[in-house]
């Protein structure tokens, strides 16, 4: 075995490739969490350790006394969370891996492409600016005691059982319908989509590795679209092949669909481009398998084949029409 390896969730959409990924690459792979994912199971040889994360009494009974080379958590969102982990586990480990957002990168970008230098300030997004204060909290533990953590910075990851786009199943729903799709902004800006296998295939070779100790990462993959290109994939995976498009501000999106607001204006209406050379120093090799188009298709044939979780939602529908109407 390479080591031990404590993932702090693995059953999400990112986390789970890992666990897959560090087992393959032969270390001994634990997992704290409730374990109530159904899409997701554990694969076999993963131990299991049963606490409720959010609950510190618990997870301080579930972890008492073990010891891991590698720590990775994936499941701090604020400071106190993160801050009762690293205390907790303190002393037990050889490395911890914090799991931040590529949505902290500046907002709007002053240039392209991305990297790991580029300044961490999101006015638009609480989720992101909660995240560099995650980021600058590890960062202080570094400077001051020399604690052992590498910071990652994913940006939009997604498997099968996760969309992408701003509707989700209802957008396919709504393509095979012949409705129109609201994409947001004018459909050009580009976006990069990474498969949470290939993001796995870069973040396994940081484990215990020195010079990731310390550092920042962000992992992408190399492909790079502009988000009407993105639609009309899905699109085509759904069987459409000419889907109506149209094109509405983030702004006034975020009139009809509250919850949509930040995450687009913090994020995705803006074009990002990363230079991903400095972890693949590291985790040489890398070569994107899976591209959007083929990802599309798995994530439409998914959820063709688990009919329970392809379901459209009425208010998006519904909103999706006030929209589309302007």
């Amino acid at each position: 075995m390479e080591g031990s390896v404590l993932f702090i969730g693995g059953t999400g959409a990112i986390s789970w490739w890992c666990v897959k990924a560090a087992q393959a690459a032969g270390w001994n792979v634990s997992v704290v969490g409730r374990g109530l994912s159904h899409l997701r199971l554990l694969p076999d040889g993963v131990e299991w350790i049963k606490a409720d994360v959010t609950d510190s009494a618990s997870l301080a009974s579930a972890l008492a006394g073990r010891e891991f080379d590698v720590v990775a958590d994936f499941l701090s969102y604020d400071v106190p969370r993160l801050r009762r982990n690293v205390e907790l586990l303190a002393g037990r480990l050889g490395q911890y891996i914090f799991i931040s957002t590529a949505s902290a990168y500046q907002k709007p970008v002053a240039s392209l492409p991305i990297t790991e230098s580029t300044p961490l300030v999101n006015p638009f997004w609480q989720y992101s600016r909660d995240k560099i204060a995650c980021e600058d909290y590890l960062v202080g533990l570094v400077r001051r005691d020399g604690f052992p953590a590498t910071i990652v910075r994913p940006s939009h990851t997604y498997d099968a059982a996760l969309s992408v786009t701003l509707g989700g199943w209802t957008d396919v729903a709504r393509m095979r319908q012949g409705k129109p799709v609201v994409v947001p902004g004018d459909g050009t800006s580009l976006w990069t989509l990474t498969h949470a296998s290939d993001f796995a295939f870069c973040f396994v070779p940081l484990f215990a590795e020195r010079r990731a100790i310390g550092n920042t990462f962000h992992i992408t993959g190399d492909e790079v679209a502009p988000w009407d290109a993105i639609y009309r994939d899905l699109a085509l995976a759904a069987g459409v092949r000419n889907p109506t498009l149209v094109h509405v501000s983030s702004e006034l999106i975020g009139r009809f669909i509250p919850e949509a607001r930040d995450g687009l204006l913090g994020d995705k209406s803006h074009s990002v481009v990363f230079d991903n050379s400095k972890v693949r120093a590291i985790a040489t090799g890398f070569a994107q398998k899976i591209p959007w188009r083929v990802g599309a298709a798995q994530y439409v044939n998914f959820h063709d084949s688990h009919p329970h979780l392809a379901i459209a939602s009425p208010e998006l529908d519904a909103a999706f029409d006030r929209l589309a109407a302007l």
